[in-house]
């Protein structure tokens, strides 16, 4: 771990951590179209990416490139509006900076979620999965390099990378609001072409239920730096692979937005789950 990295981190956290009404708890990354989070906020603020020290842009389609603070479902939040992506072109360390940052603030649970390809054919879009497990195939890892061992140890566990606990009270959420959620293992791949068929098939055939271009960097990541992890993918559209049809992004988009209030509902309901 470079110290020019270490001390950009430290700048960043050091900017952040005055500016917060209370010493954040939560941290939830958002992925494609999710837009209504910031309006659950209670008291806080917000700032813009581009007011961060050594933040670039996020310049995915939908992400705000917001940071908003608050208090929701009585716990105090940081929610990220917006992250950074491989295919966007940067390395894993920036795709990876907000998880560092958000330790460096006191963060201990992060929630991640995204928006995902269905592999599973029992999945339909608009369905929430609970991420019980993840493949990573972008081909790299944030923890290459020199370790910071006071950041986390060199070969992290990822035995039990999704907080068993953390789950457990998805699980129980889901049931208190009547809301489905599907359960699978999540696959991450580079980007940012969609799938083939035949890749389509080889990844069902390794055991994913859906795919995405994010968020593996993320959780291992927080794992390392000892965070708590929640992931879930809202299925935005069906990959099968005898019946592929073309699908725009801005399809995506809509599908995700339609059901984002079912997300928003959800987590705030582990929120008041967890103790």
């Amino acid at each position: 771990m470079s110290r020019t990295y270490q001390a950009q981190v430290q700048e960043c956290v050091r900017f952040i951590a005055p500016r917060l009404t209370a010493p954040p708890e939560w941290g939830i990354i958002l992925g494609t179209g999710q837009g209504l989070w910031a309006d659950r906020l209670e008291g806080g603020g917000s700032l813009a990416y581009a007011k961060l020290p050594y933040f670039p842009p996020a310049t995915s389609p939908s992400h705000q490139g917001r940071l908003a603070w608050g208090r929701m479902s009585g716990r105090e939040v940081l929610l990220w509006q917006g992250r950074f992506h491989a295919y966007e072109g940067y390395d894993l360390r920036q795709v990876t900076f907000p998880v560092r940052v958000m330790a460096g603030l006191g963060v201990k649970t992060l929630v991640v979620t995204n928006a995902a390809g269905g592999l599973n054919p029992l999945f339909q879009a608009g369905d929430l999965m609970l991420i019980c497990d993840h493949l990573n195939l972008i081909g790299d890892n944030p923890l290459v390099g020199d370790n910071l061992d006071a950041w986390g140890p060199r070969f992290p566990d990822m035995s039990q990378v999704y907080d068993r606990g953390l789950r457990v009270a998805a699980e129980n959420a889901a049931r208190r609001l009547s809301l489905t959620l599907r359960q699978g293992v999540y696959v991450a791949v580079k980007g940012p072409s969609l799938e083939t068929p035949a890749e389509t098939r080889f990844l069902r055939l390794i055991g994913a239920d859906a795919v995405g271009m994010s968020t593996v960097p993320e959780v291992i990541a927080a794992v390392h730096a000892g965070l708590r992890v929640l992931g879930i993918s809202v299925i935005s559209n069906l990959n099968l692979p005898d019946a592929m049809a073309p699908i725009a992004i801005e399809a995506i988009i809509d599908t995700v937005a339609r059901a984002e209030p079912q997300l928003v509902e959800l987590l705030q309901g582990v929120m008041q789950e967890v103790s």
